[in-house]
């Protein structure tokens, strides 16, 4: 959701995708918003739930599941990921995502 992005990212947030990818580190609040701006003009969202989150101390993780079709290939796919937030001074300073 942009509109909580843009409330709680942290604006020297760094992100962490488990891909080899030019995505996969982004530093920065609007690195990270265009990282979500590509993920959504590139799949198709059919549906999805999310779970959490689950807190531990400054850390809390949420568990994300997605039917999508990729538009590279236009298999439709069940996506199954966690991504664990790390907040400092109130916002979050750091996603890591586990897929």
């Amino acid at each position: 959701n942009h509109v909580a992005a843009e409330k709680y990212n942290a604006d020297d947030i760094v992100s962490y995708e488990a891909m080899e990818e030019p995505m996969a580190v982004c530093r920065g609040k609007e690195a990270v918003r265009q990282k979500g701006q590509w993920w959504e003009e590139n799949n198709e969202v059919h549906g999805g739930s999310v779970e959490g989150p689950y807190v531990n101390g400054d850390q809390f993780a949420v568990r994300f599941k997605f039917d999508i079709t990729p538009k590279a290939t236009g298999e439709r796919v069940s996506m199954d990921e966690v991504g664990l937030y790390t907040v400092k001074n109130g916002k979050i300073a750091e996603e890591r995502f586990y897929y």
